[in-house]
């Protein structure tokens, strides 16, 4: 029985590792697709690149994704960016971005999901959030001014990230997450890069303007609706109204 579980146990990680891989080679093709196969002039592109690299991901599988993304390649991209709004447990806010090649397909399912999954409902919700840029770097020195280095990169605003709220961040590093103008992102990452800050996360996203109270029973409800979103493999990115 033992042995059972630890073959289930590995099935599971496997999965979610080709999962992981599976979403991070999307975020490369879409990437190379909004602003090119040069990810010196990509931000989006060169804060994909090193999370694939991180995971392990191969050589030739970045450079067909960029190939297909940046339509360089054989194969062309055909990949429609969705938006879902709706509601988590508690009425939290939730925005969904999928990229999918079969809008017939995802967009039932996402309904499913928000409908039936765990108490989630659908709804209109894009004023509870500011679109922005979203720019998240580490640096090695866990004592840096986050706000000088906000103000001289030229974000807006900023909020300090640490590993256990951000897994991109590691441990003993001092990260941040930069609000930016959203044609500011390019310019605000290459800013810090070329200061000794190692960029994660570089593109456009929705922050919530406020966030509703919620106890531990509807938190973790909560936390099992979005997970339940995550898993996907069309979603790309869920932004939330929780802490």
């Amino acid at each position: 029985m033992g042995r059972q579980w630890l073959h289930a146990k590995r099935a599971i990680v496997n999965q979610k590792k080709g999962q992981t891989v599976g979403k991070l080679v999307k975020e490369i093709t879409v990437a190379a697709k909004l602003g090119g196969a040069d990810p010196g002039a990509n931000a989006r592109l060169f804060a994909a690149l090193e999370k694939a690299r991180k995971a392990s991901v191969t050589r030739d599988v970045i450079e067909r994704a960029i190939k297909k993304g940046a339509g360089i390649g054989e194969d062309k991209l055909v990949l429609e960016h969705i938006v879902f709004e709706g509601y988590a447990p508690g009425k939290v806010p939730v925005i969904v971005e999928v990229y999918t090649d079969n809008h017939q397909r995802t967009a039932p399912e996402l309904r499913l999901l928000f409908r039936n999954g765990i108490l989630g409902q659908g709804g209109s919700n894009k004023f509870l959030f500011d679109h922005v840029g979203v720019v998240e770097a580490h640096h090695a020195d866990p004592g840096i001014d986050l706000e000088a280095a906000a103000i001289e990169a030229g974000a807006n605003d900023f909020e300090p990230l640490t590993h256990e709220k951000n897994d991109d961040i590691p441990a003993g590093r001092a990260g941040a997450r930069f609000i930016t103008e959203r044609t500011a992102v390019h310019a605000v990452s290459t800013w810090l890069a070329a200061h000794g800050w190692t960029v994660v996360t570089s593109e456009l996203g929705h922050l919530a303007k406020s966030y509703p109270e919620l106890d531990e029973a509807t938190r973790e409800k909560v936390g099992e609706f979005l997970q339940a979103l995550e898993d996907h493999d069309d979603v790309q990115r869920v932004w939330a109204a929780v802490r």
